[in-house]
């Protein structure tokens, strides 16, 4: 009988910290792993994750980790993605933004169409597809639970829950191995570079070597977590409002609203006013949140999962990655532009389309911290990560689990 383990929030935190940071210094140890754009947090969780694997195989122990803090670093981290856009930003990102659209529309529809056949030669029924494809991996761990009873319902599949959980499970690993490897082909083959190389970073600073004068002091820091916190307050009041709605939205997705507002009215009511947006404290601060997240993410993996379901998953995922690299360097990055923003959003959508939004801004970290900024991206990909997929996910995982 398996022991089970329960980690609380305070001693997940301190752990994902430490997992970061041996993260940092294995990256800093392995140059392939800086060479590749290996994200510093895919780096300490995955090798944490493989630690609690070891022990639930070794030992029948289980490690169940309280994750609510980690929530509460996306909805920062997201308030500060909000903080550093522009309206004139929206306004020129509103091509790359409905191109992206498009082009997500049709890897969901083509991830289902991998998942069903890959279902049906293994034996699954046909709409349980939806957990190989979209409900797991554009989807992510939340898509596919909340499609699995219905998945379970319709086919009679039992299990259906850790089907979706296992393929979820998976994409989030290879998602934050196969973004950064793909930049790094396409911008060091194409002779890449910024259009814009003195613009401040979104997340992250420069890597060691190329980084500008910047200041971070008390000041700065204390005015950007200000806005922070003002952006998630009134982010959560209006996730009130559309949750009595009757809407289901993530909470970060209103702190991402309230944070493109706060910071276009600071810049219209007090343009001359020291500024938050674009900052190296903000940008610091965005990498903190996103990487602690990411790395209690990994580390929490219940990779024995995914052993479960044997040479179904190994087959299927492999087509779905196989996909997906060949989407993002013969389709995403000519529609996007064969320009350097094409290649980082070329790495975000390799971290999006298998896994979640958050490893796809860790993939795109770490290309621009080492090649160089493209803030555009960082509003793009969220934005359609945010608002449109779940939309279209719902309707065509609907269309399938109901044919």
């Amino acid at each position: 009988m398996t022991d089970i383990v329960q980690i609380d929030d305070f001693l997940t935190v301190t752990l994902g910290f430490a997992v970061y940071l041996a993260g940092a210094e294995i990256n800093t140890r392995v140059p392939t792993l800086r060479q590749f754009n290996i994200p510093e947090p895919v780096t300490g969780g995955l090798l944490a994750s493989i630690v609690v694997l070891l022990l639930y195989l070794l030992f029948d122990l289980e490690l169940s980790f309280g994750l609510d803090a980690r929530d509460f670093l996306l909805v920062v981290f997201f308030a500060g993605i909000g903080l550093n856009a522009r309206f004139s930003d929206l306004i020129s990102g509103g091509k790359p933004l409905f191109l992206l659209l498009i082009l997500t529309l049709t890897t969901i529809v083509v991830q289902n169409v991998i998942g069903a056949t890959g279902a049906s030669l293994f034996g699954y029924p046909v709409q349980s597809g939806v957990l190989f494809g979209s409900a797991a991996l554009i989807g992510g761990h939340g898509t596919a639970i909340a499609w699995a009873p219905e998945v379970a319902e319709v086919t009679g599949l039992t299990g259906a829950t850790e089907l979706g959980v296992a393929v979820a499970t998976l994409g989030l690993v290879l998602a934050a191995l196969v973004g950064g490897p793909v930049a790094r082909y396409l911008i060091e083959g194409y002779g890449l570079s910024p259009a814009r190389p003195d613009e401040e970073h979104t997340v992250g600073l420069p890597d060691s070597g190329n980084e500008k004068a910047t200041k971070i002091d008390h000041l700065t820091i204390m005015r950007v977590l200000l806005y922070l916190n003002i952006a998630m307050l009134f982010g959560y009041l209006l996730w009130q409002v559309i949750d009595d709605a009757g809407l289901k939205l993530p909470l970060f997705v209103p702190c991402l609203i309230m944070g493109i507002i706060v910071a276009n009215l600071r810049d219209f009511l007090a343009p001359n006013a020291k500024p938050v947006a674009r900052t190296p404290s903000l940008a610091l601060i965005s990498e903190f949140s996103l990487g602690a997240f990411l790395a209690m993410s990994l580390m929490s993996l219940q990779l024995w999962t995914i052993a479960e379901l044997g040479l179904a998953i190994v087959v299927i995922m492999s087509a779905q990655t196989l996909f997906t690299v060949a989407f993002v360097i013969w389709v995403l990055f000519p529609v996007m532009g064969s320009n350097y923003r094409g290649a980082v959003l070329a790495a975000g959508f390799g971290g999006f389309a298998l896994g979640a939004t958050p490893t796809a801004i860790a993939n795109m970290t770490a290309v621009t911290k080492r090649y160089g900024p493209s803030p555009i991206a960082f509003i793009v990909l969220p934005l359609v990560s945010a608002f449109f997929v779940d939309i279209a996910n719902a309707i065509v995982i609907q269309t399938i689990v109901n044919f």
